[in-house]
């Protein structure tokens, strides 16, 4: 069985990964077989959000605090490691993350958050794929 899972903030914040999972299991994968890769993704150190995206996250679990920098007055979220950390709860242990940030290599990715930033029209659209051979 494969999935393909777009985990931005919202997705992962309202459980996602925990729906895709569950599914899986009630389908008889194993845990221990399956292997989640964490694709290019937006950064920390380019994720800038606000106090209270912040605290929506603390208040549902005060152990999220560690996903979040503050540096010089501002707020960075660390998405691929929340996306990381969920799938550990779930006892997932074969995950590789691919640390692109999609932010920073323009020429490759497309991203709302830098098309926002540099007020372009649009944001382009990404396409993920997954074959078996």
């Amino acid at each position: 069985m494969i999935a393909a899972i777009h985990a931005g903030w919202k997705g992962a914040y309202k459980g996602i990964i925990k729906k895709v999972l569950n599914f899986m299991f009630r389908k008889g994968c194993n845990r221990k077989s399956i292997v989640v890769a964490i694709g290019p993704s937006i950064a920390q150190k380019n994720y800038e959000v606000k106090i209270n995206f912040m605290k929506k996250f603390i208040k549902r679990h005060k152990k999220n605090k560690i996903f979040f920098k503050n540096k010089n007055n501002l707020i960075y979220f660390d998405l691929p490691n929340y996306v990381k950390s969920q799938l550990k709860l779930y006892k997932i242990s074969k995950i590789d993350t691919i640390n692109i940030d999609t932010f920073d290599k323009k020429n490759n990715f497309f991203s709302a958050r830098r098309s926002l930033r540099l007020k372009h029209d649009d944001y382009g659209r990404n396409i993920s794929i997954i074959m078996i051979n």
